[in-house]
């Protein structure tokens, strides 16, 4: 039967034990003396993947990755000396593993125990050199690159901590997959390299981010942007739409690798997800947008301790990729589901227990997660990025539990998403007044290079002044304001219908480009402006509000993702009806 991954040179290789009790998840095996925290064992005949949790002098601790039954005391014990280890390969891209980078599209109904890690054997792919035989070759340089089946060419890199001269260089052509494709300083370099999950990947050196990271949701792109190597948290209750949000980002946001994990989340969600994004054509490759993606399925129903690790196994592969020279995005949903199966093991263990029963460790378990995204230069001194974007769900929707507060803490921006706008069918239900960005003071200009600074602000002004009038027009109505708050009330509409709300179900308005939301945004300012010129000159506030602004709301889904024209047609159209030169 395959282990579960293979070991490293040099890995230890301590005796095998036997196991001396098992209490569900939890498994008791005498200690030989060579086993340390956190190293994998196999238990039993169906060698069972477990990882080391506690230690004394004459046992050893262990919570099973997988369902326990049939272990029984005196079976044997193989430890294999190293931790919990990925299995990273250019073969990842468009498949689907559980919490341990196991596959699963070839799992049938259920994986078996002890199934290795990493992606399933495959067929060879194109290998083309990069450098000769007799070169010298330092950590992090490309000695070639792949290309897979879904047309990604993918570099090679010498491993970290190895380098010297290349001995040796494979032909260009046809490789297998474990195939040793060169020589450097002694070490073999495949396509295929091993990692241990809970350690970040070195980098030559964290760089400032201030690139932006287009996602495609008009109301992230224009008020609150993220940029790429940078953490976001979205919080919000159930119901109010984070899983779709994410996905929307997943679908259409301008990264190069997409690394989705599903941790503790439903079934039926996972599968809509892995169904979409077979279907979905890459716009930017024209083939599978599943061919740039890995989605990593640990479903709710699947044991804590591989949601556990889903979470570090996400970023380790994150990184890999990011090695390579891409932008890479990680979406974690949920951090609190995560955060819940740190709260059972913690009790399993016996470990003190503090806020809400989470346990003393949280917060820093959080930061360790978070501070694996940056912007950086790679070993190999090319740009690389990880940005991660993690889903939380406060229970009742209070941002002031554990989660959500110790995230706040260590990410750069939040995406609040709000019940009443849910409730309302206003998606995406993104709340503008508890949602911020510490991204967008660097984040001056869009990818075309536009100022967005004066933009978001007018717009913002706009909500956050609609939204101070709300209160009073519910207790005297909008009719007792004066002519210029009622030109507000009607601005705060405009912007909300107009501009930030977005259909996920709509193929002009699923996703939209820089371009299309500044023309929808200054369209929108244009006919508030207007409004406010025609009031301020004596006009009577209802005859504004009695006029059809419906070309400027329907504007968004006529037009397509990326068209400004009919945007720009409907703004002269409203102009016009309102009065005045256009």
């Amino acid at each position: 039967m395959a282990e579960l991954t293979a070991a490293g040179p040099g890995a230890r290789r301590p005796a095998a034990s036997r196991i001396l009790r098992v209490a569900g998840p939890l498994v008791e095996v005498a200690n030989t003396g060579r086993i340390a925290m956190n190293d994998l064992l196999l238990l039993g005949p169906a060698q069972v993947p477990a990882e080391v949790v506690a230690l004394t002098t004459s046992r050893v601790t262990a919570q099973a990755y997988e369902y326990t039954g049939g272990l029984a005391p005196g079976q044997p014990c193989r430890p294999l000396g190293h931790p919990v280890t990925a299995r990273l390969s250019p073969a990842l891209l468009g498949g689907v593993y559980d919490g341990l980078l196991r596959p699963l599209a070839t799992a049938g109904d259920r994986l078996a125990p002890g199934t290795a890690t990493g992606p399933a054997p495959g067929p060879r792919w194109r290998f083309t050199p990069a450098v000769a035989t007799g070169a010298q070759a330092g950590e992090g340089t490309a000695i070639g690159e792949v290309c897979t089946e879904g047309g990604q060419r993918t570099r090679v890199l010498v491993p970290p901590g190895r380098g010297g001269e290349v001995g040796h260089v494979a032909d260009p052509g046809d490789q297998a997959e474990d195939a040793v494709l060169a020589v450097v300083g002694g070490t073999e370099i495949r396509a295929v390299t091993d990692w241990p999950v809970r350690r970040p990947r070195p980098v030559r050196e964290r760089v400032p981010a201030r690139h932006p990271l287009t996602t495609g949701q008009r109301v992230i792109d224009l008020l609150f942007p993220v940029a790429r190597g940078s953490t976001v948290a979205v919080p919000g209750g159930f119901g109010t739409g984070k899983t779709v949000l994410l996905q929307q980002i997943a679908k259409w946001c301008d990264a190069d690798v997409i690394v989705y994990v599903g941790c503790g989340e439903r079934g039926n969600e996972m599968a809509e997800v892995i169904a979409d994004f077979a279907e979905l054509p890459d716009p930017r490759t024209g083939g599978r947008l599943a061919d740039r993606t890995v989605i990593i399925a640990n479903t709710s129903n699947m044991p804590m301790m591989a949601r556990e690790a889903s979470i570090h196994t996400g970023a380790t592969v994150a990184e890999y990729f990011r090695d390579t020279g891409r932008d890479v995005v990680v979406i974690a949903d949920s951090t609190s589901r995560w955060a819940e199966a740190l709260r059972e093991f913690a009790s399993r263990t016996g470990e003190l227990p503090a806020e809400e029963g989470y346990p003393a460790g949280l917060a820093s378990a959080l930061a360790a997660f978070y501070e694996r995204a940056g912007a950086v230069r790679t070993l190999g001194a090319g740009p690389g990025s990880v940005t991660v974007l993690g889903a939380v769900s406060p229970p009742g929707g209070d941002l002031a539990e554990p989660v959500t507060a110790h995230t706040e803490r260590c990410v750069r921006g939040r995406w609040a998403l709000d019940r009443d706008l849910a409730y309302a069918r206003h998606y995406p239900a993104l709340s503008w007044s508890q949602s911020f960005s510490r991204d967008a003071d660097v984040l001056t200009a869009d990818p075309a290079g536009r100022d967005t600074t004066g933009r978001r602000a007018a717009v913002a002004g706009l909500l956050a002044e609609a939204d101070r009038l709300a209160d009073l027009v519910d207790l005297v109505g909008a009719g007792a304001l004066p002519p210029p708050e009622r030109v507000s009330v009607l601005a705060g509409r405009l912007v909300r219908e107009g501009l930030l709300q977005q259909s996920a179900l709509s193929a002009n308005d699923a996703h939209c480009t820089p371009a299309k939301t500044a023309a929808l945004a200054d369209a929108v300012l244009a006919v508030v402006a207007r409004c406010r010129s025609l009031v301020a000159s004596g006009t009577p506030p209802e005859d504004v509000e009695r006029a059809d602004f419906t070309p400027l709301l329907r504007a968004r889904e006529d037009a397509g993702p990326d068209d400004t024209a009919p945007v720009h047609a409907a703004r002269d159209t409203v102009l016009t009806a309102l009065g005045g030169p256009r």
